[in-house]
């Protein structure tokens, strides 16, 4: 039986009910605290270069989920690390993606989620799926890191002028079918999710791919900058 936790998450004041892992979410390995004494901060994330992207605009809206307890872990992931850093290329299309979205509708802004992530942060969330039928939604760190561990993937949804998030048919981090952006059509037929969420999600990956951003069918709210192996040759890898 899949457990479902029904999680309130405040600023804005939101309810996100996440599908989480089996009797696995405060696994601790020697895997997933190696290393954890170099967690990146701030400092060093800007340090190899990468933006905060408020920077570039206050009216991007940044909840680091994982800065907080209330994600699919259970506990709070990020201890030093508040604000969403991204890559510079990646920084700007996020950019562009918000102008886009202003012009197209004015009452609406981007809310992101999760961006650079450390590879020790990554290790802490493979050790809870790993060997589960959950793997599949988190990257193996053992393979060389993902896109967001390069600073190169931004996790993000629509919210309204409040700061409220647009529904989407399922909340941030859920893992389960209704998150794939491949069969859409189906999942609205079969009512799995509404016309009205499918319009949201059609409108954030309108902006976001045209400011060169791409998909990954399992996630609606994630988006890579540019592929893995890009991302390899040109980045640092965030330890």
């Amino acid at each position: 039986m899949k457990k479902i936790y029904c999680l309130l998450l405040v600023c804005p004041l939101w309810v996100a009910c996440y599908r989480q892992p089996p009797e696995t979410a405060a696994t601790v390995t020697p895997e997933a605290t190696a290393g954890n004494e170099h967690v990146t901060g701030e400092p060093a994330l800007e340090k190899l270069g990468l933006i905060d992207v408020v920077t570039l605009d206050e009216g991007i809206r940044v909840q680091l989920i994982y800065a907080t307890p209330y994600n699919f872990m259970g506990k709070t992931l990020y201890k030093n690390i508040r604000r969403a850093y991204l890559q510079p290329a990646a920084a700007q299309k996020l950019l562009h993606a918000y102008r886009a979205l202003k012009k197209i509708r004015p009452d609406l802004t981007l809310l992101v989620y999760d961006a650079a992530r450390p590879l020790s942060v990554q290790w802490e969330m493979w050790n809870a799926v790993k060997g589960t039928e959950w793997n599949y939604y988190v990257k193996n760190p053992g393979n060389g890191g993902g896109m967001h561990n390069f600073g190169a993937a931004v996790d993000v949804t629509l919210a309204d002028c409040t700061g409220q998030p647009l529904p989407m048919g399922t909340p941030y981090d859920y893992f389960g079918y209704e998150a794939n952006i491949d069969k859409e059509r189906e999942l609205v037929r079969t009512g799995r999710i509404t016309p009205r969420e499918w319009e949201n999600r059609l409108l954030l990956r309108s902006v976001m791919t045209g400011a060169g951003f791409r998909t990954v069918k399992s996630e609606w709210w994630h988006f890579n900058a540019c592929s893995l192996e890009e991302a390899k040759k040109q980045y640092e890898l965030i330890r």
